[in-house]
């Protein structure tokens, strides 16, 4: 068996989907940071079968927690110091995104007007649905 060591002080998000951990690695920018990070992909869960896992060294400040709840809001966040998880966060579906996805709309005001935010709001928590602020196009994932 594989045995990765813990981190000191830093971020552990764990219960991410097998497979998917990649795709938050991008949405988060992490490989613009210049702390530590560690993915483990595929690792044995009891509850998931399998699931990935990254380990940040930073503080719980540099990670946009809106951006993992948009992502998946079953992935738990544990808070580590000195060795030690000191908090768990659960996630929600943020209200407001800005920044994180783009409008596909081209008639979008956010095509013309290349300075303007991309902010989408969330519009049917039932079916996680957000929408485009300005032209109210909804985001399909991929």
């Amino acid at each position: 068996m594989l045995n990765i060591s813990g981190i000191e002080n830093g971020i552990v998000l764990d219960h991410i989907p097998a497979g998917k951990a990649m795709d938050l690695y991008r949405y988060l920018h992490l490989g613009n940071v210049d702390n530590q990070v560690a993915i483990i992909k595929n690792a044995s869960s009891q509850l998931m079968g399998k699931k990935d896992i990254i380990k940040i060294e930073c503080g719980l400040d540099e990670i946009d927690l809106d951006v993992i709840g948009f992502i998946n809001n079953k992935i738990t966040v544990n808070v580590i110091q000195d060795g030690k998880i000191v908090e768990k966060k659960r996630l929600h579906h943020p209200k407001r995104l800005t920044n994180v996805i783009r409008c596909k709309n081209p008639r979008c005001i956010t095509s013309i007007e290349q300075e303007l935010p991309h902010v989408f709001v969330l519009t049917d928590k039932a079916t996680n649905t957000y929408r485009c602020l300005y032209c109210e196009e909804k985001y399909t994932r991929h």
